[in-house]
């Protein structure tokens, strides 16, 4: 059989291992939502590129619906991820969109851009997560930009256990996903297991990865990982990827990246390489000079 013929192996032949579970922390923000930050500041250095992962969900309004009114962002992108629920998106620049269920936006705020997330609904159920991804130094005074990504433009397959993945980021078994990022490599995926199922999947060994479950329990590597959890996966460099095996039905997400190793300046919506970007850059908003 020619090269050209034979089927890529996407076989993990040595999986990581969990390195530590998060618990996550309970916290409001915008005017009044209540969040769960799974990934948390003092995770930066370790899961570079990603700066923060907020996980919300609740079917009561007075949790959620109050939003996110207008606030600034500069230096690094949003993906917002609606696994239930509509949340509308307007910014200074003019630009507005509608996040539906099972879609997402994938927003470079680069240079900045002063936006407001606000819920379409008065009354059911809001779920969903917005993953901070930090740009590298080259990109972050980039021009704000966005991108709204329907349920239906998310590519997905299901495997032969029954395995249904959507791909929203990288590259999941040939299956190319809807965003594509050079810098930092990103890889999002979405993962529903029947129960007793297994998936695995191929991973850089000098990525940062995590996983959070937000339904049922899994097992990683052997070890349990139950629903509301992040676990971080060890980075060995002997490891080609993860495996994962459902103790129950399950969902989760996947979600990994080549890490900057740049200096972390952060001040609240602003994260920058250094403190006198943060400075120049609370001085750019008071100043209206963000995506006007």
């Amino acid at each position: 059989m020619t090269q050209a013929l034979m089927k890529p192996d996407f076989a993990v032949h040595r999986p990581r291992a969990v390195e530590r579970l998060i618990n996550g922390q309970f916290v409001t923000d915008g005017a009044g939502v209540k969040i769960n930050r799974v990934l948390t500041q003092n995770l930066q250095r370790r899961l570079d590129p990603f700066l923060m992962l907020d996980a919300f969900g609740s079917d009561k309004p007075g949790d959620y619906i109050a939003g996110f009114p207008e606030h600034p962002h500069r230096g690094f992108e949003t993906i917002s991820y609606m696994i239930t629920g509509s949340m509308r998106h307007r910014d200074s620049a003019g630009n507005e969109g509608l996040i539906t269920d099972g879609g997402v936006q994938w927003m470079t705020a680069g240079r900045g851009v002063a936006h407001s997330e606000m819920p379409e609904q008065t009354d059911g159920m809001m779920e969903g997560f917005q993953l901070w991804l930090n740009l590298p130094a080259s990109d972050k005074m980039t021009a704000p930009w966005y991108r709204d990504i329907a349920n239906t433009e998310i590519p997905r397959f299901t495997t032969g256990a029954g395995v249904t993945v959507q791909v929203i980021a990288g590259a999941s078994h040939g299956v190319q996903g809807a965003m594509q990022r050079a810098g930092t490599e990103p890889l999002y995926l979405d993962i529903e297991l029947p129960a007793n199922a297994s998936f695995e999947q191929l991973l850089p060994p000098g990525h940062n990865a995590f996983v959070y479950v937000f339904r049922g329990q899994v097992l990683i590597d052997e070890k349990p990982v139950p629903v509301s959890r992040m676990a971080i996966l060890a980075n060995d460099p002997r490891a080609d990827g993860v495996r994962i095996m459902a103790a129950q039905d399950s969902r989760l997400i996947l979600i990994a990246g080549r890490p900057l190793n740049e200096p972390i300046a952060q001040y609240g919506p602003f994260v920058m390489n250094t403190q006198a970007e943060v400075f120049q850059a609370v001085e750019d908003f008071r100043a209206g000079r963000f995506g006007a």
